[in-house]
């Protein structure tokens, strides 16, 4: 299997571990920033140059967005686990099943989920209570962006293959040029062209086209086990067991998490428009707090992946363990560094000062714990990369989303304030992260003692 490696490829069995996770991380985190710019600017450009509705429109439709689409988003995990564990392994013929089986998968999920996302939009947004002054301009969001849901797909499926050989560099390098199309793009279809909410989208969905498409490329260019054929598109129906096994419950985790996030949301509706702008704002800027937790989930996921394939337990051990540390620390430090900034930030958003208020309110309470969420997050993938999804679903529905709703009913009535209402995401994190916690370390017993 030596022909997979390439220069831009880590193999996570050797070497120097520490070195391994920055060198696949910090390409993770500067993607997560482009992703971020990507959105920050459809926020800053409809923010400064359209009326506050207009921000209230995109925002109200993040929650919802997620929720419809988390599902496909969680199989590209188990493509991501599944890649991994058989490169460790040095099995080359189930890496090429596995890649030809998740990209037919993300087409056919990517139409799936046009058609549902622009059927949906409408009554799912009413449904949250949308105001009446964003509702149409949130479902034309909505329909725009979920046209272009097979290229989003196709570029998630695609990295995860990518990331699970070590590949951290070329999504980096794809996602900067798309960038550099969506500010490009926004600016014209805003400015130039006044199309407000729907040049935003328009903007956002030809950029991951670009990014899909040289992903798409770099796959089908590959000379190893991950090399794209047409010919060979179809479903294996063992892989895609495999790969439901894994990613389903990720996928159904997520859904959940957007469905709390959504229960949220809905609170958040009712302060009005003004609210739902500066939680736009506020959460826009959590997006980049939040860089270090996925980032850092996503290594895990793939460190411990190759390694249970290599058989290196000592590997995997203390990849969680400079995973769990180095995603706190990041988490802190940007968490901190941008609450203390926080009221010039949210301005470049808008600078109106009652949206920037309620941003604040949000950032008092999230922003200086969300090392929290870190190591929850870390917990979650360690397990997922060792085979272990369905426990850790279960335990972040229970301990996330259901004592999110059911704070959201019982809780926040008693005094509804958004503090109040912004109290249930730390607290549920520390819950969600001991007991993840503890399931893991339970795990890792059962597998290091079998090993010896």
């Amino acid at each position: 299997m030596a022909e997979l490696k390439n220069k831009y490829q880590i193999d996570m069995c050797r070497g120097p571990l520490f070195g391994q996770i920055v060198l696949f991380s910090v390409p993770l985190m500067l993607s997560g920033i482009l992703q971020l710019l990507f959105n920050a600017a459809d926020l800053i450009v409809i923010g400064r140059f359209a009326p506050h509705e207009a921000l209230a429109a995109v925002g109200a439709t993040s929650s919802l967005t997620a929720l419809i689409v988390n599902v496909f988003i969680g199989l590209s995990i188990g493509t991501n686990v599944l890649i991994a564990n058989y490169y460790g392994s040095k099995n080359r013929k189930s890496v090429s099943r596995t890649v030809h089986t998740a990209i037919l998968m993300a087409i056919i999920g990517g139409i799936a989920l046009a058609i549902l996302g622009i059927a949906l939009a409408k009554p799912l947004l009413s449904l949250m209570g949308t105001p009446d002054n964003v509702l149409m301009k949130s479902c034309l969001y909505m329909w725009i962006y979920f046209g272009g849901m097979p290229f989003i797909m196709l570029y998630n499926f695609g990295s995860a293959i990518m990331r699970a050989v070590g590949d951290t560099r070329r999504p980096l390098y794809f996602l900067l040029f798309a960038g550099v199309v969506n500010v490009g793009l926004n600016l014209i279809f805003v400015l130039v062209c006044h199309m407000d909410v729907a040049g935003v989208a328009l903007a956002t969905v030809i950029a991951q086209g670009v990014a899909s498409y040289l992903v798409i490329k770099c796959l089908f260019k590959a000379r190893d086990a991950c090399r794209l054929k047409v010919q060979t598109l179809r479903i294996d129906p063992t892989i895609l067991k495999n790969m439901l096994w894994i990613g389903l419950p990720a996928g159904i985790q997520g859904m959940f998490f957007s469905i709390s996030n959504i229960t949220i949301q809905s609170s958040v509706n009712s302060f009005g428009s003004l609210a739902i702008a500066g939680n736009t704002a506020s959460a826009s800027l959590e997006g980049f707090v939040y860089i270090g937790s996925n980032a850092f989930h996503q290594t895990v996921v793939s460190f411990a992946g190759q390694n249970l394939g290599g058989k290196q337990y000592d590997r995997i051990r203390r990849s969680i363990i400079y995973c769990v540390v180095c995603s706190s620390l990041v988490c802190l430090v940007l968490g901190y560094g941008f609450f203390f900034d926080g009221r010039q930030l949210l301005a470049v958003y808008n600078s109106n000062p009652e949206v920037i208020s309620w941003g604040m309110l949000r950032m008092n309470i999230l922003f200086t714990t969300y090392f929290l969420c870190g190591i929850m997050d870390v917990m979650s993938g360690s397990l997922r990369g060792l085979g272990h999804s369905l426990m850790p679903a279960v335990i972040t529905l229970l301990g996330v989303c259901v004592l999110r709703v059911v704070w959201v009913y019982t809780i926040f009535p008693l005094q509804p304030t958004m503090e109040n209402l912004m109290l249930s995401y730390p607290i549920t994190w520390i819950i969600t992260a001991a007991a993840n916690g503890l399931y893991l370390y339970w795990i890792c017993r059962k597998l290091f003692r079998a090993a010896r």
